[in-house]
């Protein structure tokens, strides 16, 4: 109950029902009764998560019980082996990486972390990540390519971390030289964002051969609540700054920006974590074996043409969608 969403209270007035009447003695009209209101609540849910608007997507990306890069590595991979440290300034939490097998075949991975209970959010920083957590994904990267390890990138972040210090060891610098560097990587990449897909954040591991999104994540230029207070000095406006940024996966898939999306089980990937791992699987797998067929010509040319073509087709304003006219300039 404690894990429902605001949206979700229609689900918790029936939950609320069974958890009462599992409360009396058992009988068989009792059980048949929850049994009822279990498919109730199922049905309701269902329908739900089909009429989802954006800001409710957001709310089921940041949702605390959602999958993240460690509940993926224990459920998908074996022989996991983390690495540390970006061998200049420190180890970041927010960020893992590491060797592990995948289906027999060697493969590195690298991904954010939030962290599920309070202390380990604060041992994760809350999935923001440091410079030397992009450095350090991109130390491992560069041993995947000298190794010739695929490359699998879970993304969850708000963003990359904005403090003082962040920005005194040059994180902008950071994730710049990893989308350079992962631009040209010769080993196939495919990435997976699993929860926020937070601006440049998630943008500094998310240079891949395929671009996946899981249904109910999102890929951000901006968190709503920063874009709302940017534009209208309202933070509580971010319902509709939500709207406006376009940031759930049909959006990202009918602007060219991902690849493909991932489905997710009936409530989340949080109700069910491993259906989602299944179906997470499955698209890893489909798209790993399409990229590894490539040659490393064929896959850098492709790689290279899909970033450059961003931007390029729909990405215009329709009528009712058009930029508000500035103001008249007063020189």
């Amino acid at each position: 109950m404690a894990d429902l969403l605001e949206f979700e209270e229609p689900i918790g007035v029936l939950l609320k029902e069974i958890e009462a009447i599992g409360m009396m003695p058992r009988t068989p009209e009792r059980e048949r009764s929850m049994e009822t209101l279990r498919r109730r609540a199922d049905q309701i849910r269902g329908e739900i998560y089909q009429t989802l608007t954006p800001w409710q997507r957001v709310l089921v990306a940041r949702h605390p019980n959602r999958p993240n890069t460690l509940d993926y590595v224990q459920r998908l991979f074996t022989h996991w082996d983390e690495l540390h440290g970006d061998r200049r300034f420190a180890d970041d939490h927010a960020i893992v990486c590491g060797f592990a097998e995948y289906r027999g075949d060697p493969v590195a991975i690298v991904g954010h972390q939030k962290g599920g209970d309070t202390k380990q959010k604060i041992y994760r920083n809350f999935g923001y990540a440091r410079p030397e957590g992009y450095r350090k994904a991109l130390r491992v990267m560069q041993l995947a390519q000298k190794f010739s390890r695929p490359i699998v990138v879970f993304v969850d972040t708000p963003a990359a971390y904005p403090g003082v210090e962040s920005e005194e060891r040059g994180v902008a610098e950071a994730i710049a030289l990893n989308l350079r560097e992962m631009m040209m990587l010769e080993v196939p990449i495919v990435v997976m964002v699993c929860g926020e897909g937070g601006s440049g954040g998630a943008l500094g591991i998310a240079i891949g051969d395929r671009v996946l999104m899981q249904e109910f994540s999102v890929y951000s230029v901006i968190p709503p609540e920063g874009c709302a207070a940017i534009l209208w000095r309202d933070a509580n406006r971010k319902v509709e700054a939500a709207a406006a940024l376009k940031i759930t996966a049909p959006d990202m898939l009918a602007l060219g920006l991902v690849d493909g999306i991932v489905p997710e089980p009936t409530g989340g990937a949080h109700t069910d974590p491993d259906a989602a791992t299944a179906l997470v699987d499955q698209a890893l797998s489909a798209s790993l074996a399409e990229v590894s067929a490539l040659t490393v010509e064929a896959r850098l040319n492709a790689r290279y043409d899909k970033f450059r073509k961003m931007g390029e087709e729909g990405t215009s304003f329709t009528d009712t969608e058009k930029p508000p006219t500035p103001p008249p300039s007063r020189a």
